[in-house]
């Protein structure tokens, strides 16, 4: 068996690398509050936010909202909530086959997306203050278990809209 410095050397870049893959490790699996210094790091989740729009409710107390939340960091995250002054209550919902359940949060993976689409997962909004028309824009506040909390502005797009992939 070879012993020479070559090998340390390439043991010592292993012996690096395995650290730093457990110190990400450990960094991806703060649960928000103080980071204790990683809030640089690799291993935290990197959220942005597009294609967000409301559909045009077809009842005065209920819409269903849709966006996509891209992660483009190292770790993973969650979205625990959604608040908007349009309803006092936003309910996250996933859909498998023909049945939609409540769920507490969704799954945003690490390097991935959470897609909130028609007939998939969703928002829905519950209580509405007025049943909004096509063209307003409506302010909503997404929480997540890591991350701080993004503000956008959403359209309400036609009941029969579906955006182009």
């Amino acid at each position: 068996m070879a012993t020479g410095p070559g090998v340390r050397k390439a043991a010592a870049v292993v012996l690096t690398a395995g650290l730093s893959a457990a110190l990400a490790a450990c960094g991806s699996q703060d649960s928000g509050g103080d980071s204790g210094g990683h809030a640089g790091h690799k291993g935290a989740p990197k959220l942005s936010v597009s294609g967000a729009y409301v559909s045009q409710p077809p009842m005065d107390d209920m819409a269903a909202g849709y966006l996509a939340v891209r992660n483009a960091g190292g770790g993973a995250d969650e979205l625990t909530s959604v608040t908007t002054p349009l309803a006092s209550e936003v309910t996250l919902h996933t859909t498998k086959g023909n049945r939609m359940k409540q769920v507490s949060s969704l799954d945003v993976p690490a390097d991935g997306r959470l897609e909130l689409t028609s007939g998939g997962d969703h928002l829905m909004l519950t209580n509405l203050t007025h049943r909004p028309k096509v063209g307003e824009r409506v302010s909503f506040t997404l929480h997540f278990a890591t991350s701080d909390p993004i503000e956008i502005k959403v359209p309400v797009e036609p009941t029969t809209y579906r955006p182009k992939d």
